[in-house]
């Protein structure tokens, strides 16, 4: 078969809330909460682990320090202080990536650090200082992928098929009607129209949140989807 594109899928692992298991037999990339807002050395270790068995890639999902809100809190913190909760983040990552035989491939905000970083250049740049030279996952025209590519740090642009868009390409706040994609069927075919998306909304991975409910069942509805529209879900480090 002839493929039109190679699509990667991500979830968010080890938050606690999340069919780990079923959801690294699905997706290509794993983000890996990094204790902040949800997970523990153990969930973090087991979750390695199970990638490194699934072959999938492994990424450092890093958030504000607020395990009470989920990470969904926004926080105004000085610039040095998140930097040494996202290098705190990543470097705990890394350890256990390495000695599961793998490694942490790229940092991707969570929650409201993501919706933050999406214009505040501040938190942008301090997320990028805490994480080295890791690729970026992030949401298309947003500052923190902006910066990276301006210091030659490889970027990678995303979508939530689960996840309402306003008219000007950002998310729907999830406490405003229309926030959520509900259903398998109707994730599944946002996916497709997702993935197709040119221009500056084109995105390079589709990521299905792991604390949804029927993540799994969502995921290899999306997977499948693609795969019938002619896309090959593979991981975007392996494109």
């Amino acid at each position: 078969m002839d493929w039109l594109r190679d699509v990667d899928l991500n979830a968010d692992l080890g938050e606690g809330v999340t069919d780990d298991e079923g959801l690294l037999a699905v997706v290509t990339s794993a983000n890996v909460a990094c204790g902040f807002h949800a997970g523990d050395v153990p969930t973090m270790r087991a979750v390695c682990e199970g990638a490194v068995q699934r072959g999938v890639v492994v990424g450092a999902q890093v958030s504000y320090d607020d395990r009470e809100h989920f990470g969904r809190r926004h926080l105004d913190v000085a610039p040095e202080v998140l930097r040494g909760w996202v290098e705190e983040q990543v470097g705990t990552l890394s350890e256990l990536a390495r000695a599961a035989g793998s490694e942490v491939a790229y940092v991707k905000p969570h929650g409201a650090l993501y919706h933050r970083v999406v214009d505040d250049e501040e938190q942008a740049a301090a997320v990028l200082a805490g994480s080295g030279s890791l690729p970026v996952l992030g949401l298309p025209g947003s500052a923190v992928l902006r910066q990276a590519r301006a210091a030659g740090r490889v970027t990678v642009t995303e979508g939530f098929p689960d996840r309402g868009y306003t008219p000007a390409g950002r998310l729907v706040p999830r406490d405003e009607p229309g926030a959520l994609v509900e259903g398998a069927d109707e994730v599944a075919a946002h996916a497709v129209a997702l993935a197709r998306a040119g221009g500056d909304r084109a995105v390079a991975s589709l990521c299905v949140h792991g604390d949804s409910p029927g993540a799994v069942t969502a995921a290899r509805a999306v997977r499948e989807a693609l795969a019938a529209a002619g896309m090959r879900v593979r991981a975007w480090s392996s494109s």
